[in-house]
């Protein structure tokens, strides 16, 4: 039988990689870390979480990328089988232990036997054999120029930022309380998940002010920052209007301070745990471009955090991705070259899960092709078939950018499945039948 490689063990490679292999095929698995680092990595471990530990929500029923946590877990996905190992308390959101997390999903693979790595770096897209290309958002500089090379098209690209991790011990618990938004969980761990900050009027506008005055990382010359909206900046977000935060990463609803319950809050930061020990904790939405000096000096004006000391500042960086609507066929392959598939972010798809999913559709694509068969991507009525739909010919390719999971890349409801009614039931509706489609594409390849 064909072996498969794949280039890049991040969360889209890693997933690839492990249904290849577990359909039979056998897989090399090419990652350049650690003997070739990126800026944002930190490690050599598969699957590693840059920006932030958490999945986003888990709930299935009424919530996209919860429907698409449930149809990973049911492909046997070993992205969700593992960050479910390894889950901390997050109220409604699945969030993991990074470090936990990442190593225990290169163990899984570094042990199965028809998994086998090269820590080599790829610089040029092959010609011939059977490869995903999973290089995710930072992609290497040689590799990148290849892949334009071959498309004939300049790639797309724009910024993501990084937040910063505080070391738990250092919050001051007298200002900061524990509560997830809403008392969301079944667990009294899980309702007390997040730390909350409090903020006055007087205390956010001097924070505003600290930040838009604050000195920012400058892009090089020729570069324009393109920033995915999922992901903005804070002080980008504040450039946008003084309430903007407010209305984003640093609202105070469905929050009580339990110091102080008389008195609402004009602005809350959340903190939310990184470690199953808790003792490193991340600042929800606080991704930044702002440099090092100027990220302690502002992020010590938040109430709780005067003391904080940081694990890990926040950064910026080049993203690149695909115009994939013009460049990859349904089966996610290269037009010009059939023999490369990709996958990932790279594919333009943005998210954790998003990636790993289309990873998992990658590596069953590629280990059916490669058995003499042909894998149709699962229906656009399910949450995986709406973002390969999306990214392979439903987004117009003149304004692609990338795109989380959300019921608006789904088809219409009819109405005897809640196509008139209000939101929430809609949802429902969009949940069940996408359950019911994703469950027969599996049942058809047993």
């Amino acid at each position: 039988m064909d072996t498969l490689h794949i280039i890049g063990a991040g969360l889209a490679g890693s997933e690839a990689a492990w249904q290849a292999a577990q359909a039979g095929v056998p897989v090399v698995l090419h990652e350049m870390r650690p003997r070739v680092g990126t800026f944002a990595h930190r490690s050599g471990d598969f699957a590693e979480m840059v920006c932030s530990n958490s999945f986003r929500s888990d709930d299935d029923e009424r919530n996209a990328v919860g429907l698409l946590h449930w149809e990973m877990r049911a492909a046997g996905g070993l992205i969700m089988t593992t960050a479910d190992r390894h889950a901390l308390p997050a109220g409604g959101a699945l969030a993991v232990d990074r470090e936990a997390f990442s190593a225990a999903v290169t163990a899984a693979l570094r042990a199965h036997p028809l998994i086998s790595v090269s820590e080599e770096e790829i610089t040029e897209l092959p010609t011939d054999g059977h490869w995903i290309i999973a290089t995710g958002p930072l992609t290497s500089g040689a590799l990148a120029e290849s892949i334009r090379a071959v498309t004939g098209a300049d790639s797309l690209a724009f910024f993501d930022a990084i937040a910063p991790i505080v070391h738990a011990e250092t919050i001051d618990m007298s200002v900061a309380w524990r509560q997830s938004r809403y008392d969301k969980g079944e667990t009294e761990e899980e309702r007390t998940a997040y730390i909350n900050c409090p903020m006055t009027k007087d205390q956010y506008e001097a924070f505003i002010d600290a930040l838009l005055a604050a000195e920012k990382t400058e892009f090089h010359e020729g570069e324009t920052a393109g920033y995915f909206d999922g992901c903005l900046p804070i002080e980008v977000m504040a450039e946008r209007g003084r309430e903007t935060l407010r209305h984003g990463p640093m609202k105070p609803v469905g929050l009580t301070n339990a110091h102080d319950p008389a008195t609402k809050a004009y602005a809350v930061v959340q903190l939310r745990r990184d470690n199953a020990l808790g003792t490193l904790y991340n600042i929800v939405g606080f991704q930044t471009k702002m440099k090092y000096g100027a990220q302690t000096a502002v992020f010590r004006m938040i109430p709780g955090l005067e003391q904080a000391s940081f694990a890990r500042l926040g950064g910026i960086h080049r993203n690149t991705f695909l115009n994939s609507p013009t460049l990859l066929d349904d089966q996610m392959r290269l037009r010009a070259r059939a023999n490369l598939r990709f996958a990932g972010q790279v594919t333009g798809v943005e998210g954790y899960v998003e990636s790993a999913a289309m990873g998992l559709l990658a590596g069953r694509m590629a280990a059916a092709e490669i058995k003499g068969a042909s894998l149709p991507a699962p229906g656009p009525e399910t949450a995986m078939g709406s973002l390969v739909h999306h990214i392979t010919g439903g987004a117009v390719a003149k304004t692609f950018q990338p795109m989380n999971v959300n019921f608006g890349l789904f088809p219409p409801l009819d109405d005897a499945r809640g196509g008139r009614r209000g939101r929430k039931d809609r949802y429902k509706g969009y949940t069940d039948r996408a359950k019911e489609v994703f469950t027969a594409w599996l049942a058809d390849q047993a």
